[in-house]
């Protein structure tokens, strides 16, 4: 066999039609955008000894630290036992976090290779504390090697990584579960009708995002996963994500084209959802080809990775200040909404379930605490800033006279309200949403997430946010107060964009007679200063209808803040 160099750990019988190779037998282009493109399109897939040389390629020009591992460490290391069997009874390191090594189309005796590769990289690398899609990437780098010294240094050169903003594996617990929130908030925004029966059917959404990663790297059949292989040594951390968000829709139209609709479904322990995905992705070669996994990745419309990176910068910083950086039993948003403690005079609280389930993941550690109600504290807007100022983020409930609720998510404090001094300024960020519960729940997010082609990453300067809602004469033009770095959420916010449209960054605005969230030809929402009169209409931040009647009464008004639960 051609492949034998590169193929002596491999079961052909395992292989299928891979076993059988064909196609070209090797890569001439140098340029990375044509690469990128060849990789997508599966150029070296059918031919296994060309996959294992631009491998090889590929990890070889991995900017890695000055002192890296390599195949002749490995062979120090091991000295004469190269020469013995190795055993799976060896123990994989504790960061592997219980995570076998799949087998995929290894020999038998191959996993225990794949088990003393691991257990070598783990007395190499003692500053990992926490990588569970190791064992995954060893079996399948090890169906490419001629060796274990060989494998040894090419997972040691993925380890070893050292390119500015690059990552390709969580390292630390701390990395690992901000990559888990990234992903909520991604599957979030991006996936909204899958994550919406998740909610629906899931106990614990985060749990069952907690097994993201192991989706591609553990659970896609040897088919699927290499073609991800091929992309993912090109292009990065972030086909992951991509490809995961594609399983999610996958998954969500099986559940959906099935018996069980997304009616009135009973949440089940989030235990059994995630054995539900894990056996859908395992068998998803029946329904779903490589090449149309691929596909759906890479037509889903997601920001840069540099976009990924902040919010992923974000999350990392959520854990620290809250003390998680190493693994511990997490008290998940659902089990801090207690529905025996939790109390609204507009919301139940598995409609306040329902909502949380849309905020930024960083928050999911957080509970609900209310700062106003209009019930206890009057209709006051002074009093509505006295008790909302210092707090950041805010949920506004909104009833209305006839029975109507919405609401919206607001990103930044109100206090913030008075840089534009006496002129009425928006201000907040793009993880502002507006929302109606009833007569039928919808949210509206910022209409840039739906459309990034309404903006282009970095703004440049000297560029102002000026635009005039609905009802306001030319004198009120809302501007957008300048805002020192860092202290705006890093993601989504309209500093990182260039954005083709005055109107499309208007998220809220306050002064001494009214309240507004959203802007340009229109208002998502407006409230009077003696919160009871209130507009909504159509606007272009949000691009929503009216969330109720376009004039309404407000029957009650609330402002919830987010209280640390680990405070507790």
């Amino acid at each position: 066999m051609a492949e034998e160099d590169y193929g002596s750990f491999v079961d052909w019988t395992q292989m299928g039609d891979l076993a059988n190779s064909s196609g070209p037998t090797n890569v001439d282009s140098k340029d990375l955008k044509e690469f990128k493109q060849m990789a997508r399109q599966g150029y070296w897939a059918k031919n296994h000894k060309l996959r294992a040389q631009v491998y090889q390629q590929l990890i070889k020009a991995i900017p890695c630290r000055t002192v890296t591992p390599d195949a002749e460490v490995y062979r120090d290391l091991i000295g004469d036992a190269a020469n013995k069997k190795p055993s799976t009874h060896i123990p994989l390191p504790d960061f592997v976090d219980g995570n076998p090594v799949p087998r995929y189309c290894l020999k038998t005796d191959a996993v225990a290779s794949a088990h003393r590769i691991i257990n070598c990289v783990a007395g190499q690398f003692p500053d990992i504390s926490h990588c569970p899609a190791l064992p995954a990437v060893t079996s399948l780098l090890l169906h490419f090697s001629a060796d274990e010294a060989q494998c040894f240094e090419q997972v040691s050169r993925i380890l070893a990584c050292n390119e500015p903003g690059k990552r390709l594996l969580d390292q630390t617990f701390l990395g690992y579960e901000s990559s888990c929130m990234t992903f909520g908030d991604l599957a979030n925004k991006y996936c909204a009708p899958a994550h919406k029966l998740i909610v629906a059917t899931a106990k614990d959404v985060l749990e069952v995002y907690s097994d993201w990663q192991r989706w591609v790297l553990g659970d896609l059949p040897f088919s699927h996963v290499v073609r991800v292989l091929d992309v993912y040594l090109v292009e990065g951390y972030k086909v992951l994500f991509r490809v995961a968000i594609a399983l999610l829709k996958f998954y969500r139209k099986h559940k959906v084209g099935g018996h069980s609709g997304q009616g009135n479904q009973q949440q089940l322990d989030s235990g059994k959802i995630r054995a539900d995905i894990q056996a859908f992705i395992k068998g998803i070669a029946s329904t779903v080809t490589p090449d149309k996994l691929l596909e759906k990745s890479f037509s889903i419309r997601l920001f840069s990775r540099k976009e990924i990176t902040l919010l992923q910068l974000t999350n990392e910083k959520s854990l620290q200040q809250k003390g998680i950086t190493v693994k511990q039993k997490r008290r998940n948003v659902q089990l801090a909404l207690n529905p025996e403690t939790f109390s609204s005079e507009i919301v139940s609280a598995k409609e306040m379930h329902d909502i949380w389930s849309w905020i930024p993941e960083r928050f999911a550690l957080c509970q609900p605490e209310l700062l106003f109600t209009t019930s206890t504290h009057g209709c006051s807007l002074n009093r509505f800033y006295s008790h909302c100022e210092g707090h950041e983020p805010t949920l506004l409930l909104i009833r209305t006279t006839a029975g109507d609720v919405c609401g919206a998510f607001l990103s930044s404090d109100w206090e913030e309200r008075k840089r534009g001094g006496n002129k009425l300024s928006f201000f907040g960020t793009g993880e502002c949403f507006v929302f109606r519960l009833k007569p039928e729940m919808e949210r509206y997010e910022w209409v840039v997430i739906r459309h990034p082609e309404l903006a282009s990453s970095i703004k440049t300067e000297g560029q102002e946010d000026t635009a005039s809602p609905e009802g306001q004469k030319a004198e009120n033009s809302l501007q957008q107060p300048d805002k020192p770095a860092g202290e705006l959420s890093p993601f989504l916010s309209a500093r990182h964009f260039n954005l083709n449209s005055k109107n499309t960054s208007m998220f809220m605005a306050g002064n001494f007679d009214s309240i507004i969230v959203g802007g340009g030809e229109g208002n998502a929402l407006y409230i009077d200063s003696e919160l009871n009169h209130g507009r909504t209409g159509r606007c272009t931040t949000f691009d929503n209808p009216p969330l109720c009647s376009e004039s309404f009464q407000v029957s009650l008004l609330e402002v919830w803040g987010f209280q640390d639960a680990m405070a507790q």
